[in-house]
């Protein structure tokens, strides 16, 4: 693997052969005395980053005088890295409907530059459209987006529980291949959640197809993280398969093992995925560093057939007298496998009401756990962090070389404001999991790899100048369950696209972040039109 200090010896190497009298060449900004991480490199180095117009120009040692910057950021004793790249965010709303969020405070103070957003099947149909309206609204971080089955489903189909007719299912290959062409990173699938649950294996090989034609990603919440349909490991096996039908990339979104029934199936995930390598399949997966996930009452716990058609009709299968039978066993039994209700924390509630267990709220409302949660539904829903994950799978995913860092930034959830300082201060200070170089590299270079971001996540001249630059002793997270809003520490200095977003510890209200389009550095050709 190259290394970063051989590049800075080959720059010294040149200016050394160079002649006295050399005039300096002058930059827009040096980044000084720092340990310097490119993205890639297995260490790091006390290296000088040198950044003109908006992009990495040289990186070495100054000392000759050869090479001088206008404006000096005095990085001693802090770690510079390229900014991180957060694959797995739920920021859409933030970004083109508030005049607020859009910033995305949370983020810039975890140190992305980033955010990927359109996951589980979600992402928009539009995505000319929406990156457009990205660009004229501003964001603070760069913002991507997938292209959901889940959206171009219900556009053709809505909330029907049936297969696509032929015509349907070419609107539907049309939809996705708009979206391609249009720079969105690949098709995002949320086969656990309904009307996207009702779709067979063959509909998302076909759209998938689509992508795999470029060599975009089929990136996908699995249709079972869990033992609540096909189980865990067939869900992964049926994802591997549509990604060797349709020749896309496999991205596993959010990877995990969910619930009582599947502790320590984290080996047998890993083991289907090494196979999947060995038959020359690309397969790669993101994690967020927490033991609780993050979703509503609805998703968690009242099954999918209850929610097909439309929420009036799920409503009415929910009030129905006649189904009040095999809603109380199906809820408990989904409750079990989550580790009952003290293990469901009610988060980000409507009216300010405040954060509790499904426990709690059930015998503040006199009813048993089940009938709270349809209630809780039929009054609108709520948000919940619930507790399912084991510490040793969720290390066992981590360590693998192919899994980076994500959030899956959800509102009532620290991981929203605190994912990557969490697992830098907890997995790579207290733990030891990972070590510096694997969490960089693993929240940088690889994650741009795998996005066919080609011109970002790593520190190296050509590249786009979006850096991180943090206090190795103090960066970490504030934000917990109590208080899942909190702005995260420990970020100096940051720039997104060779811009102050953070100075000296302090957020810049400017916008400086893009809309980013799937780059052509691992495209295999064009789409056919």
């Amino acid at each position: 693997m190259r290394t970063i200090s051989l590049l800075a010896a080959l720059g010294l190497a040149i200016t050394a052969c160079q002649a006295p009298n050399v005039k300096p060449t002058y930059y827009d900004l040096q980044i000084s005395g720092g340990l310097v991480f490119d993205g890639e490199s297995d260490e790091g180095a006390e290296v000088d980053v040198f950044v003109q117009d908006g992009k990495i120009a040289w990186l070495g040692d100054p000392a000759d005088g050869r090479h001088v910057g206008r404006e000096v950021i005095d990085a001693t004793g802090l770690i510079v890295a390229p900014g991180f790249i957060d694959p797995h965010t739920h920021t859409t709303s933030d970004v083109l409907f508030s005049n607020t969020a859009k910033r995305l405070d949370g983020y810039l103070t975890q140190g992305v530059t980033t955010v990927v957003s359109g996951n589980d099947g979600q992402g928009p149909t539009d995505i000319a459209g929406s990156l457009r309206a990205v660009e004229a609204r501003g964001v603070g971080p760069n913002f991507a987006l997938f292209t959901g089955h889940g959206s171009i489903r219900a556009e053709i189909l809505g909330r029907e529980n049936r297969p696509p007719n032929a015509g349907e299912l070419e609107q539907m290959r049309a939809l996705t291949r708009t979206a391609i062409q249009d720079g969105a990173l690949g098709l995002s699938a949320g086969l656990y959640y309904a009307p996207a649950s009702y779709a067979s294996t063959a509909e998302i090989i076909e759209l998938a197809k689509i992508a795999g034609e470029v060599g975009a990603l089929y990136e996908t919440h699995i249709r079972d993280e869990s033992s609540y349909t096909v189980g865990l490991l067939a869900a992964i096996e049926e994802a591997i398969e549509i990604s060797r039908q349709s020749g896309a990339p496999l991205h596993l979104a959010h990877i995990k093992a969910l619930g009582v029934d599947v502790w320590g199936y984290s080996a047998d995930v890993i083991a289907a995925v090494e196979a999947a390598h060995a038959d020359g399949l690309s397969v790669t997966a993101d994690q967020y560093p927490w033991s609780a996930s993050g979703t509503r009452i609805s998703n968690a716990l009242i099954p999918n057939w209850a929610k097909a058609d439309s929420d009036e009709a799920m409503y009415a299968r929910l009030r129905d007298p006649a189904n009040q039978d095999r809603l109380q066993s199906e809820i408990t039994e989904n409750l079990r496998r989550r580790g009952g209700p003290d293990a469901i924390l009610l988060v980000a509630r409507a009216n300010d009401l405040p954060s509790q267990t499904l426990t709690a709220e059930a015998s503040q409302r006199g009813l048993d756990p089940v009938q709270a949660a349809i209630q809780i539904v039929l009054e609108g829903d709520s948000r919940i962090a619930s507790f399912n994950m084991e510490d040793g799978d969720i290390e066992r995913f981590m360590i693998q070389p192919w899994v980076v860092t994500s959030s899956d930034g959800t509102n009532g959830h620290p991981r929203k404001f605190a994912s990557f300082p969490r697992k830098y201060r907890a997995y790579v200070v207290e733990k030891q999991v990972v070590t510096l170089a694997e969490f960089i590299n693993r929240s940088t270079g690889l994650t741009a790899d795998i996005l066919s971001l080609c011109d970002r996540g790593r520190l190296l001249p050509g590249k786009v100048a979006d850096i991180v630059i943090f206090d190795p002793e103090r960066f970490g997270p504030v934000a917990d369950f109590s208080n899942p809003a909190l702005l995260s520490i420990g970020v100096e200095h940051l720039l997104v696209n060779g811009n102050a977003a953070i100075t000296d510890g302090q957020i810049n209200e400017e916008l400086f972040g893009l809309p980013l389009r799937r780059g052509a550095c691992h495209q295999k050709e064009e789409l056919p039109s």
